[in-house]
């Protein structure tokens, strides 16, 4: 026997350190074992062994291997708690996930839910071949690299990955493949297995226990060295990592909001670093902070067709909200002769508010402070914590009956189009509608076979889908995003609006409407002249007067509680142990209450995220017993991508 330094996998930030165990003489770092822990079994990850036993001690003895995580794993969760003020059991997790009872019949490899694939291209445009050739040059280094590939929707990228992840494979590599959300993952699977068949697996936080158990097999057993997933397969156990994909890179759903708040884009560069890999970042409308820290691959045009023509539509001068004549006329005119449209409104339900014309109150959620939308059953809806309510005949406060309804939602726009325009076909795709375990993919099949028919969704229609026969996009509320407290606010409403664009007129001219009651917005400007690079360099000038990432990194700390007293004075507490040289500090400042628990955030402008979240979370773990009394909770954000 020999001793060895084990985490077992709790979250309690007491409990936030290694425990000494006995162990057999073969037991490796990385390996899986059963360790009891006040009372309990758990499981725990092997970190380092033939250490020397605390002394005094009665050193308990470890059980069974049940199962293993690559070395290289583990030093990638190690740092990851580290940079993100989490402990080291909760980033262990993450790559070491429960292992799931086995099936006596495995399923077909890979045959879930995927989409036609692609042949083997004829040829190469000469930017694409340029681009493989620089990172094919990447790999043979043994140091790696990191490189934005840039270009229009429809220049070629997906094929520049396909190419990449061949020449990683020929040379005995494994390839992780990164989408932002499982939505998107069918579509680029079915592309990656057309080239690569069986050899590719899946990962997803939607796979059940024991389907995740088989890819990870797979995986780890070398049968599938490539893997298409969210952003958990950047832990994919792929042996010998040579390329790692993060497609549409810009997307803000590749940050984790539940402890460890990781960013799966940072996670992938530095797993890449540690494993001599390439990252590979892509997107149309890449982020501020890959756009000015990376090496940068161009493609500049589309293949095959123009990129969209661009109207702006100022609604202050249109009476039609949610429709305004212009966008009218395109879908009469998709209606009559046949093809199809896609309609992005960024809000669900009928109305985005309720308020009342006289006492002028706003109908709210009782648990968190954000108006309530009336949906199509009559009630309104808290869109945060599932409160509803019915919608009443009168103002509860005043007794008045003149409530309005502010803005529209995309119930609304679905009745307003059967109303304006019965023979177009419409196809809804929201949350609401996307929640039935099969739904968006329907919906998203009966988009692509449709005649004529318009597509009426959230953001999730401007994500990377590709179809053809789309001559119109709009963007029916284009200034939604803009209001949003956030430093990033433009810069999602240029890269939504962009996105969306990107939509049509892949196979014939497109068309694009943005209607807004701001026309001279900044992101609308260059959003006409299809302007990604000139936006970039404006948003870069404007995040160095203000010293916003990439110049600075934010690390949030915000703690939530049944009482705002509490919250409030932990917080100033916490200030005063992490008010130190290089670091500004801002707050504390009130967030809006959530699900009944009101929230408070600390936040600080440094240089040196990972050395100030490690401080917080030491901080914190000193301060979990009172806090715990007191019932609050904290979470650390380093590089945050919501206010």
């Amino acid at each position: 026997m020999s001793y060895a330094e084990v985490y077992p996998l709790v979250t309690a930030r007491a409990l936030a350190r290694a425990f000494t165990y006995r162990v057999p003489d073969d037991v490796t770092r990385g390996d899986v074992v059963s360790v009891g822990l006040g009372g309990r079994r758990v499981r725990g990850v092997v970190v380092d062994v033939g250490v020397d036993p605390p002394a005094g001690i009665d050193i308990a003895e470890a059980g069974a291997v049940v199962d293993r995580v690559p070395a290289r794993l583990v030093e990638l969760a190690l740092w990851l708690a580290d940079y993100y003020g989490s402990t080291p059991a909760r980033a262990l997790a993450l790559v070491a996930p429960h292992a799931a009872a086995r099936r006596g019949a495995p399923r077909e490899p890979c045959a879930r839910d995927a989409l036609e694939g692609e042949p083997e291209p004829a040829q190469l445009t000469q930017a694409q071949r340029s681009a493989v050739a620089r990172i094919i040059g990447a790999l043979a280094d043994a140091s790696g690299g990191h490189v934005l590939l840039h270009g229009p929707t429809g220049s070629g990228k997906t094929e520049v990955y396909l190419q990449a992840a061949a020449a990683a494979l020929e040379r005995g590599r494994g390839v992780i493949v990164l989408v932002p959300e499982i939505a998107l993952t069918p579509q680029t699977f079915g592309r990656f297995r057309a080239r690569f068949g069986d050899r590719v697996a899946v990962l997803h936080s939607a796979l059940t226990d024991a389907e995740r158990r088989d890819e990870r097999e797979r995986i780890s057993s070398g049968a599938a060295p490539v893997v298409v997933g969210a952003r958990s397969a950047v832990f994919a156990p792929v042996a010998r990592l040579g390329l790692v994909v993060v497609d549409e890179e810009h997307d803000a759903s590749f940050k984790q909001e539940s402890d460890p708040r990781y960013d799966a884009r940072t996670v992938a560069a530095k797993r890449a670093a540690l494993e001599g890999a390439v990252a590979v970042y892509g997107s149309a409308t890449p982020r501020v902070e890959s756009w000015s820290r990376l090496e940068r691959l161009a493609l500049p045009s589309r293949i095959g067709a123009p990129l969209p023509t661009v109207k702006l539509v100022d609604l202050r001068r249109e009476a039609g909200y949610p429709l305004s004549a212009p966008l009218l006329a395109e879908l009469s005119a998709v209606e009559q002769r046949g093809g199809k449209a896609i309609l992005l409104l960024n809000r669900r339900g009928i109305s985005g508010a309720v308020h009342c014309r006289s006492c002028g109150v706003t109908r709210r959620c009782r648990s968190c402070d954000i108006a309530l939308t009336l949906h199509s059953d009559g009630r309104l809806h808290c869109h945060h914590c599932g409160f509803s309510v019915e919608m009443p005949e009168a103002c509860p406060d005043c007794g008045s009956v003149e409530l309005a309804r502010i803005g529209a939602g995309t119930q609304r726009l679905d009745a307003e189009l059967a109303r304006r325009l019965p023979g177009l076909e419409r196809i809804r795709l929201d949350a609401d509608t996307a929640a039935r375990t099969g739904a968006l993919r329907e919906a998203l099949e009966s988009f692509a076979s449709a005649r004529s028919a318009v597509l009426i969704g959230t953001q999730m229609v401007a994500k990377g889908h590709h179809f053809s026969g789309v001559e119109v996009a709009a963007v029916v509320d284009a200034d939604a995003g803009l209001a949003f407290p956030d430093f990033r606010s433009e810069e999602r409403t240029f890269q939504l609006v962009t996105q969306l664009a990107g939509r049509s007129g892949r196979d014939a001219p497109g068309r694009v409407i943005v209607q807004t009651f701001q026309p001279e917005a900044t992101p609308f400007t260059y959003v006409l002249r299809h302007d990604v690079a000139g936006y970039l360099a404006y948003e870069l000038a404007r995040r160095e007067e203000l010293s916003y990432p990439p110049f600075s990194h934010l690390v949030s700390l915000v703690v939530s509680g049944p009482d705002p007293d509490p919250v409030r004075r932990a917080l100033r507490e916490l200030r005063g142990a992490l008010d130190t040289p290089g670091s500004r500090l801002l707050g504390p400042a009130p967030l809006l209450r959530l699900r009944g628990r009101h929230r408070a955030q600390l936040l600080a402008k440094t240089t040196s995220p990972r050395a100030f979240a490690t401080r917080a979370a030491t901080v914190l773990a000193r301060a979990a017993p009172a806090m715990r009394r007191d019932g609050l909770s904290a979470v650390v954000d380093v590089d945050p991508q919501s206010p």
